[in-house]
C-alpha cells in the first residue's frame, strides 16, 4: 500500500450533501487516493496518476 501521509482529501464539486461521496488525494507524488467521505478511516482505492487521468477522461467523455 502506498504511503498516505499528508494526503489533502477533498469532495467533488458535483457531491451533493446527502452523504454519498467520495474523496480524492491526487496532491501525493506518484499515487492518487480515492475514499469515502462517510469512512475516512476505512479503505482507499490507489491509482497511479496516469491511471487516474484515463478514469477522468473518460468520465467526462460519458464513458
Amino acid at each position: 500500500m502506498p504511503d498516505l501521509t499528508g494526503a489533502a482529501w477533498r469532495k467533488s464539486t458535483r457531491s451533493n450533501n446527502g452523504g454519498n461521496c467520495v474523496e480524492v488525494a491526487d496532491n501525493l507524488a506518484g499515487v492518487v487516493g480515492l475514499r469515502d467521505s462517510k469512512d475516512p478511516t476505512g479503505p482507499v482505492l490507489t491509482f497511479t496518476p496516469n491511471a487516474w487521468g484515463t478514469f477522468i477522461q473518460g468520465v467526462k467523455a460519458s464513458r
